[in-house]
């Protein structure tokens, strides 16, 4: 039986879970390595140039360390800043997490839609080249958070994160009356990955119903069609999470369903030690 092929996700923070739990589940031969970017959390907080030269050889560490078949980089502030850096460097598929403009513009019936992703990532050329190309006679609105990837992670760690948080972060994406169906928001584009975390507060908090486009199914499809190893069997599949700032967490169980319902091995320090899991 053939080994399991390695898959790397990478991602600022705790984000990517929700990108990694669609991947887990096309292909739950693999192994997984995890990879949260704690010590430069978040990156909203930092400048273009210095988040490439943070992850570029940060990627090249992990490649030689944990030798992966494909890396997911499971964050849009990243991927519409270093994906281009990383497939010239390095020689493995890579496979990128952008707003999913293209979809919700298709999808849209009222033709008008919210982008809802970091300051960053909405303020981004790459962001307002993809309304150029693909609005299709859409009003796409940008609204950039500072706060709710953060208010994500403090609520997936146990955290108290208010309804009137939320709100606040999520009132800008809902443009037109509530009365009148056919003029107002009827789908927002989820540009950080973080942001699934809050789906059942987004739910219950929106002001009416909309589409929430999340792109993680189409990353793991790519994903899917990508990993040219054949299907292997699960005994052997394992999965690791590795926080780059060595602080130890206390969130094993909490992370079990994005891995498919396995614990991760060891909570692996880039130094090289472990922390209890």
């Amino acid at each position: 039986m053939p080994a399991p092929a390695t898959i790397l996700v990478f991602d600022s923070g705790l984000g990517g879970l929700t990108v990694l739990r669609e991947i887990v589940a096309a292909r739950p031969d693999a192994h997984y390595v995890y990879v949260a970017d704690d010590a430069f959390f978040p990156y909203g907080h930092h400048g273009e140039d210095e988040i490439i030269a943070r992850v570029v050889p940060l990627i090249g560490e992990l490649i030689a360390t944990h030798h992966p078949d494909l890396i997911v980089i499971a964050c849009n502030t990243a991927s519409t800043l270093v994906l281009s850096h990383l497939r010239e460097r390095y020689q493995l598929p890579f496979v990128g997490t952008v707003p999913a403009i293209k979809p919700a513009c298709a999808g849209s019936k009222t033709k008008r839609v919210s982008v809802l992703g970091t300051k960053g990532t909405v303020q981004r050329e790459y962001t307002r080249a993809l309304i150029r190309d693909f609005a299709e006679g859409c009003e796409v609105t940008l609204v950039g958070s500072a706060d709710l990837a953060t208010l994500a992670e403090a609520a997936l760690s146990g955290g108290q994160v208010s309804d009137a948080q939320i709100s606040a972060e999520l009132a800008p994406c809902f443009i037109g009356a509530s009365e009148i169906a056919a003029s107002r928001t009827d789908t927002i584009v989820l540009a950080c990955t973080h942001y699934p975390l809050l789906m059942e507060r987004f739910l219950k908090l929106a002001p009416w119903p909309v589409a929430w486009i999340d792109p993680a199914p189409a990353i793991a499809r790519r994903v899917a069609n990508l990993l040219n190893t054949p299907m292997a069997g699960t005994d052997e599949a394992g999965a690791e999470m590795i926080f780059t700032s060595g602080r130890p967490h206390r969130l094993s169980r909490t992370l079990m369903p994005f891995f498919g319902g396995r614990v991760p091995a060891r909570t692996c320090l880039m130094s090289g030690s472990c922390g209890p899991k």
